[in-house]
């Protein structure tokens, strides 16, 4: 039998460094949770949805490293910054209960959630889905990634977002309107979760532009912070 050939080097997935240690995170999904913080919801002139949790998926391969400069994308005239919290999970998870999912997690990152808002504002209107205004080249990033043993309870730390010094978001995980058990426990009963799986929980209260030449920073109390900056046009 022949030797099958690749017709092109095959792409591999994105790794994240782990806190502390010499190891690597593969990441090999990306959910996003959308709606996830009242005052954003509102912001963005909707309603929250109570009844369950809802995402979107991003491309593993659009992953960024924390600290690159990436070029203001192409097809926008309107990027915005999503400072998110990051759950990494560690285990495989499917119709998990509390305790399972709770025991699944493998660590926690700060991540930004670069968004196209026009594209995706314009999709929403017409009942369309969101790709083109999230899930583009170079539209997540993310920073070391923290075990979860040493984070502590979610709740009491504060998540916050700078746009060239200038602080933009700022609020705490508590306000997070569905917890990280029961972001687990709901995307579990959809999905075989697995390591190599990556949640962006959502963003605060203060979305906005930025051009390029910006630098963005965001931080979670007990992570170490995100930062980007904005490259010329492409």
């Amino acid at each position: 039998m022949p030797e099958t050939k690749h017709l092109f080097a095959p792409l591999t997935f994105p790794t994240v460094p782990v806190k502390g240690t010499d190891d690597v995170y593969p990441v090999h999904r990306i959910f996003c949770v959308g709606r996830n913080y009242a005052e954003h919801a509102k912001e963005m002139g909707v309603e929250v949805d109570r009844e369950a949790p809802f995402y979107f998926l991003k491309n593993p391969l659009v992953l960024v490293q924390s600290g690159e400069t990436v070029a203001y994308p192409a097809g926008t005239e309107n990027y915005h910054y999503e400072m998110e919290f990051v759950i990494a999970v560690g285990k495989p998870l499917f119709k998990a209960s509390a305790d399972e999912a709770a025991d699944a997690v493998f660590g926690y990152a700060c991540g930004l959630d670069m968004t196209r808002r026009d594209l995706q504002l314009k999709a929403r209107a017409s009942g369309r889905p969101w790709d083109l205004g999230k899930d583009f080249e170079r539209s997540a990033v993310i920073a070391p990634i923290a075990p979860a043993a040493g984070f502590g309870a979610v709740g009491p730390q504060r998540i916050w977002l700078d746009v060239d010094g200038v602080r933009k978001q700022d609020a705490h995980l508590s306000d997070l309107i569905w917890s990280v058990t029961e972001l687990l426990v709901h995307l579990s009963h959809y999905y075989h979760l697995a390591p190599g799986d990556l949640i962006y929980t959502g963003t605060p209260a203060g979305v906005g532009p930025v051009v390029t030449g910006h630098v963005i920073t965001g931080g979670i109390d007990g992570l170490d912070p995100v930062q980007l900056t904005i490259g010329a046009a492409e």
